[in-house]
């Protein structure tokens, strides 16, 4: 059974969870047999030799913010804990969040604490910086915003 976008129409493959086409969150539709699916993100952080480790969003988010891939470049999943004031994003290999994929800008985004908010300030990129599929210069995130850099999307989760 293919699963029909609600927002762009686009009929992507039976069991996905987000559009392929434009990312919209596919919900829980019906699902052959007639369960409701819940979307499911796995989520790992790669360890000192390259060991894929388990990691609990309710715990890591407990922690502080973290940005959650959500797709893009094989990375979904992967989170990155945001423990500083000041982190890079962007394709440069010493970026803190290290996006690997010519839609990305060497030095495409900025997180920033400023007071007690964390904000997204776009670098001058080329493609642009998206919150919630809005191109932004800087915006104030809050919990569940989509980000998208490049080819990638990510979750920033703060609980």
């Amino acid at each position: 059974m293919a699963l029909h976008c609600p927002e762009c129409g686009f009929v992507n493959a039976d069991g996905a969870n987000y559009c392929q086409r434009c990312g919209a969150f596919l919900g829980a539709q019906d699902r052959p047999g007639g369960e409701q699916s819940d979307p499911v993100t796995a989520t790992y952080r790669v360890g000192e030799t390259g060991e894929l480790i388990p990691v609990d969003l309710e715990e890591a988010s407990s922690e502080g913010p973290v940005v959650v891939i959500r797709s893009g470049g094989g990375r979904t999943g992967e989170s990155f804990p945001l423990d500083r004031d000041r982190m890079t994003i962007g394709r440069r290999p010493d970026s803190d969040i290290f996006l690997d994929d010519v839609t990305v800008s060497r030095d495409h985004a900025l997180l920033v604490r400023r007071g007690g908010d964390l904000y997204l300030d776009d670098l001058g990129s080329l493609n642009g910086s998206y919150v919630n599929r809005r191109r932004i210069e800087s915006h104030r995130l809050e919990d569940g915003d989509e980000l998208q850099i490049g080819k990638y999307k990510l979750t920033f989760l703060q609980r």
